[in-house]
C-alpha cells in the first residue's frame, strides 16, 4: 500500500514529471573531485608539514601560504563530501577562496618571483602540480553550480 504525501499546489508544481534532485555533492563525478581533493589536501598538508618544520625561516610567508592552502584543501574535501546547504555554502566558500588563492599567488610569484623564494601548491598557478590547482577550483565552482541544493530540499547541516 502507497502512503500519500499531502502536496500544496506549488510543490505539486515544481516537482511535476521529475523527481526531486537529491541534496548531495558526493556523486557521480562528484566523487571523482572529492577524490582530487583529498590528494591535495594530504599533499598540501604534508608539504607544508615539512616546510615549517625544516625551512620556515627561510621563507615564512610561502610557508604559510602552504599551510593555509592545505587547510582550504582540507575544508573543501570534507565540505564537499556532506550534504545539505550549509555544508554546500562552506563547500561555495572553500572553493572560491582557492581560486582568489590561486589566481593571487600565482599572479604574485610570476611577476615578484622574489617575493616567494620557496614554491607553494598555489606558485605559478599550481604549475608544479601541473596546474591542477588552477583548474580544481573551476571545475569545483561548475559542479557546486550543478549540485545546487533546492530550497526545498535542504537539510540544516
Amino acid at each position: 500500500m502507497k502512503e500519500k504525501r499531502n502536496m500544496t499546489g506549488t510543490e505539486t508544481e515544481a516537482n511535476a514529471g521529475r523527481t526531486p534532485q537529491k541534496d548531495t555533492r558526493n556523486t557521480g563525478p562528484g566523487r571523482l573531485l572529492i577524490a582530487v581533493y583529498a590528494v591535495f589536501a594530504l599533499s598540501a598538508t604534508a608539504r607544508a608539514g615539512y616546510q615549517i618544520a625544516t625551512k620556515f625561516a627561510e621563507a615564512p610567508l610561502a610557508h604559510i601560504l602552504s599551510a593555509f592552502a592545505a587547510v582550504v584543501y582540507v575544508v573543501a574535501t570534507i565540505s564537499l563530501a556532506k550534504p545539505g546547504r550549509t555544508w554546500f555554502k562552506v563547500s561555495l566558500a572553500a572553493v572560491l577562496v582557492e581560486l582568489l588563492g590561486v589566481l593571487v599567488v600565482g599572479a604574485i610569484s610570476l611577476f615578484d618571483p622574489v617575493a616567494f623564494p620557496h614554491d607553494t601548491v598555489w606558485s605559478l598557478f599550481g604549475r608544479g602540480y601541473g596546474f591542477v590547482p588552477l583548474v580544481l577550483p573551476i571545475l569545483g565552482l561548475l559542479w557546486l553550480n550543478k549540485r545546487r541544493p533546492s530550497k526545498a530540499n535542504s537539510h540544516s547541516g
